[in-house]
């Protein structure tokens, strides 16, 4: 990209060493105007220090945003995407992608407002956020300008940003001169921690690493019981207590940690090719999942449970990679919805020692017959006599395989 193309950029700047770096160079790399948005998805860091630090570096206060995105978050990202029940590759509860997407959104939202041609990420070129960035940058502003540093700079080993910092007095916390010996990324649904120490898939993560959970050894010897209400597929009230989607995330994220809830070791398949490990938390995220399936279990029938089970892991991977604005996301996104018109009534669950237990389910709109599923006498509820053409109309082609001498229908 030629420099002189670059009028003012939009930077996601969290006021770390890293995105301090990029907002120097692209000052004097590309000559430019730069805005700085920093957004607060409840990570659980004093966001004051980022402006202050744009401030000192020289970034005009009109240019500075620092955005509270914590209830947009998790009403409009998170609820939706625990509609679906979406995991990747069958455990990870995808707290880092879907942050992307909003994030990538708002950042595009202060380039048109702004009036900025470009926008830029600190995301390096060998993980997945630099396509979900950027991907979600085209979707919405396909003529935008991306500047990637990682990509672009001779910034290559640590030594040399501290040295950049240095050359451009740019402050420099004292925990941020030694080697990090992880990388850590978190908001309001999760904690991620990858690299350096945990690069070795058959090392133990040492307990350093869980930040957002207690061991579940140290958890309290007695359970905890909870209620969690559902209306139309959302989580709204913990205990009776109706909560705004945030605060009620908030909450469960407490009670999980209390309890050593939501820990995961997962060696993935990113989406540029290489497998990593990471280890995240999801305490929260954890019990809300359970809960939900608890709940869609009374309220969804068969065949609409199973055919959402089934698009789940293409769902799921399309936030993995990115594709949040993508109209397949979408038109599942429509189904998944739907699905959950009934999905509303309480669940009752037990947090001990990691584990989140559902011990009752209840809803207005429930599917589960009493009269029908009891052993004892059903008075002519369910006559057990159709289940004899039930079974023989579905073992006829077996059978028939069977006759031709292709015994249980073989190949």
């Amino acid at each position: 990209m030629a420099v002189k193309d670059v009028k003012k950029v939009v930077l996601a700047y969290s006021g770390g060493l890293d995105t301090s770096v990029i907002l120097k160079w692209l000052q004097t790399t590309y000559q430019c105007e730069v805005v700085t948005f920093t957004a607060d998805l409840g990570q659980g860091e004093e966001l004051g220090p980022a402006r202050d630090k744009a401030l000192m570096l020289g970034i005009k206060e009109e240019n500075i945003f620092v955005d509270d995105l914590r209830e947009e978050f998790t009403r409009d990202f998170v609820f939706p995407m625990f509609r679906a029940n979406a995991l990747y590759e069958g455990c990870y509860l995808l707290g880092t992608s879907i942050a992307r997407p909003l994030i990538a959104k708002r950042q595009i939202e202060i380039a048109e407002m702004v009036g900025a041609d470009a926008v830029s990420h600190g995301a390096t070129g060998k993980g997945n956020d630099q396509v979900r960035f950027e991907i979600g940058y085209y979707s919405l502003k396909p003529d935008v300008k991306v500047i990637a540093p990682w990509r672009e700079w001779d910034l290559t080993s640590r030594t040399r940003l501290l040295e950049f910092a240095e050359a451009n007095q740019i402050p420099i916390a004292k925990d941020k001169r030694g080697e990090a010996p992880f990388s850590v990324d978190a908001n309001l649904l999760h904690s991620s921690s990858e690299g350096k120490i945990l690069e070795e898939p058959w090392d133990e993560p040492p307990e350093i690493v869980w930040q957002r959970t207690i061991r579940p050894e140290d958890a309290p010897d007695v359970a905890t019981e909870i209620t969690i209400e559902f209306e139309r597929g959302d989580a709204i009230a913990i205990n009776g207590e109706r909560l705004s989607p945030a605060t009620l995330l908030t909450k469960l994220n407490a009670l999980g940690k209390a309890n050593g809830i939501g820990r995961l070791d997962l060696v993935e398949n990113r989406f540029v090719g290489m497998k990593s490990r990471g280890c995240y938390e999801t305490p929260g995220g954890t019990i809300l999942y359970t809960a939900h399936r608890a709940i869609e279990s009374i309220t969804l029938d068969r065949e609409v449970a199973h055919l959402k089970d089934s698009l789940m892991p293409k769902y799921a991977e399309l936030i993995y990679n990115g594709f949040w604005f993508a109209p397949e996301r979408r038109m599942i996104q429509a189904m998944v919805d739907e699905s959950q018109h009934s999905v509303s009534g309480t669940v009752r669950l037990k947090l001990y020692k990691g584990n989140t237990i559902v011990t009752g389910r209840q809803s207005p709109n429930s599917l589960y017959s009493m009269k029908h599923v009891t052993f004892e006498d059903d008075q002519g509820a369910y006559d057990q006599f159709d289940a004899q053409g039930f079974i023989k109309l579905n073992a006829l082609r077996l059978r028939l395989g069977a006759m031709a001498g292709r015994k249980g229908g073989a190949l």
